[in-house]
């Protein structure tokens, strides 16, 4: 009878078993479940400062990227009792035992072919308050260079409002950025969002459009505000995306954006270790700000 070859890893304080360590995720770079495994493990202390607490929503590909995807919210039976489960409730009366993130957590997942790990905008502790919004870039090309523009345009509007945004890539073709906020609800950050995006779309109609119907943004870029509400999640910080060369979305600092030898999927699993020793976003919750004033100014500017 044949046996499933496994192996032993340290996360933390805790002891992982991997089966299948020589399992192929990505076919043309021949990456391994070891691999992925190792990646997670070393960014980890880095990637915990953005996950832990929050609950996770698992993008699984147990036969590699060009296998069957699979979505996961509810944590399986099996997972170790270690690992954290928040209990959700959701419409019909049904539940949803989230996992909660942690470094050792993220390194279990990868032994499960989770290559990919989005967190929500709020913590496990409070369902209601979102501790950050996002701003979601996405090209109808891939001309990087406005990505680059619009992310400019948004970064000087939030400014303008008293808001302090970060940038990263999202792996795949565009850019998030991510402002830190206290004290609101998803009632108050999403038709904010929904508001700054607007009024960005009004004054660069040719450039940047809010329309989600793909067949109408016409070649514009789409300036997408819809994660900002219960229940929804963005790609965390440091995950890998299940595409050619493992590219990760990786935090910059805004001069990165310019750099011409810099693009959305420049950072992979491969090389971005050395980059998280230094994290651009480190200490990014101290800039929180209260939206009160921001909503106030951005009421004056779409009045205009």
């Amino acid at each position: 009878m044949a046996t499933t070859k496994k192996a032993r890893i340290k996360a933390g304080h805790r002891t992982i078993d991997l089966s299948n360590p020589d399992k192929i995720l990505w076919p043309d770079e021949g990456y391994t479940k070891t691999d992925l495994v190792d990646y997670y493990r070393t960014i980890a202390p880095t990637m915990e400062a953005y996950v832990a607490g929050r609950l996770l929503t698992l993008e699984r590909f147990p036969d590699g990227i060009d296998g069957k995807r699979f979505f996961q919210k509810d944590a399986p039976a099996y997972f170790p009792d270690w690992i954290e489960r928040k209990t959700v409730g959701k419409r019909g009366g049904r539940t949803v035992d989230h996992v909660v993130g942690d470094g050792p957590t993220l390194v279990y997942l990868a032994t499960q072919a989770v290559i990919t790990v989005h967190m929500s905008l709020n913590t496990a502790g409070d369902l209601e308050r979102p501790d950050q919004i996002v701003f979601d870039l996405d090209p109808s090309t891939d001309d990087f260079s406005v990505v680059k523009r619009a992310a400019h345009l948004t970064r000087e509007l939030l400014e303008d409002l008293g808001l302090v945004p970060f940038v990263k890539t999202s792996g795949s073709r565009g850019l998030h950025l991510t402002v830190p906020v206290k004290g609101a609800t998803y009632a108050e950050t999403r038709p904010f969002a929904r508001d700054v995006m607007s009024l960005l779309a009004r004054d660069y109609p040719d450039e940047l459009t809010v329309e989600g119907r793909k067949e109408k943004r016409k070649g514009r870029l789409f300036l997408d505000w819809m994660r900002n509400s219960a229940g929804a999640t963005v790609v965390a910080p440091y995950s890998v995306r299940p595409l050619p060369g493992a590219p990760v979305a990786v935090t910059l600092d805004w001069d990165e954006v310019d750099a011409k030898r810099f693009g959305p999927r420049d950072c992979s699993m491969k090389d971005v270790i050395e980059r998280a020793k230094s994290d651009p976003w480190k200490g990014w919750r101290r800039r929180a700000r209260s939206l009160s004033t921001a909503r106030s100014r951005l009421t004056k500017l779409l009045a205009d």
